[in-house]
């Protein structure tokens, strides 16, 4: 609640400034505006951060791996898009991974690992869909009036969860969780959350998405050396064949249809 409070003026700031001596939004814009707000933060995070407290966070990271794939999905069953077979053999190899170290983590965790990865892949889901459908607006609205107003929207929805769900004694925390909710709030939400609408502007939602994978992988690695999780053999190769799979499947999707 923290971070999304202090992230909001930094987005409200963002939406207005863009939206200087633009045109009106229509109703049409509030609706997309209002579905990119709930899917590509406020549900995203919500069911990520629900999934992580059943998984580890390098289970978590290779199915967040699968999101570029689940756009390829997406832009078969809404526009038709053909999956050729050089990206369908990327998918395989990319799920295969995921399965393989979902299988071992079920062995050693249990079964609640199962609804922390089916979590974790419906908030994967989630941003999909708000990748798939944000290059329409985005080239419409602009990048930076977007993100503005979708964040916005993300921002007043975790803060009215908060308020509904929780006594207002949580509120009372440490001066150190307010400093890292203000960090969180700028490098860990803002600064990112532009970074990857600037670059759907430029270069679409699959290019996007493929080069956000550099994310997932930093944090299985910081998974490792600050939380202290295994790299077992079993994570090496999942980790393996996840980014063989993407690589793959990117690497078709840069080729073209030719």
């Amino acid at each position: 609640m923290y971070r999304m409070l202090f992230a909001l003026p930094i987005f409200a700031l963002m939406a207005w400034w863009a939206s200087r001596g633009k045109a009106a939004l229509t109703r049409k814009d509030w609706y997309g505006i209002l579905g990119l707000g709930v899917t590509g933060y406020y549900l995203a995070s919500y069911l990520d951060f629900a999934g992580l407290s059943f998984i580890s966070a390098s289970l978590e990271r290779l199915i967040v791996y699968l999101t570029p794939t689940l756009v390829l999905l997406l832009g078969l069953v809404l526009y038709q898009r053909k999956i050729r077979r050089p990206q369908a053999l990327g998918m395989l190899i990319s799920y295969a991974g995921a399965l393989l170290v979902f299988g071992q983590e079920i062995k050693l965790e249990g079964h609640d690992v199962a609804l922390g990865a089916l979590l974790v892949f419906l908030s994967a889901i989630s941003y999909a869909v708000y990748l798939t459908f944000s290059g329409e607006l985005v080239q419409r609205l602009g990048s930076l009036r977007l993100v503005g107003l979708a964040t916005s929207v993300a921002c007043l929805l975790c803060i009215a969860q908060f308020v509904l769900l929780r006594p207002w004694s949580a509120a009372t925390v440490a001066p150190q969780v307010i400093w890292l909710s203000v960090l969180n709030a700028t490098l860990c939400t803002a600064v990112p959350v532009l970074m990857v609408m600037m670059a759907i502007e430029r270069i679409g939602a699959s290019l996007a998405s493929q080069a956000g994978m550099v994310g997932p992988m930093s944090t299985i690695l910081m998974g490792v050396v600050i939380l202290g999780e295994p790299f077992t053999v079993w994570v090496v190769a999942g980790t393996v064949l996840v980014i063989a799979g993407i690589f793959v499947f990117s690497s078709r999707a840069r080729a073209g249809p030719g």
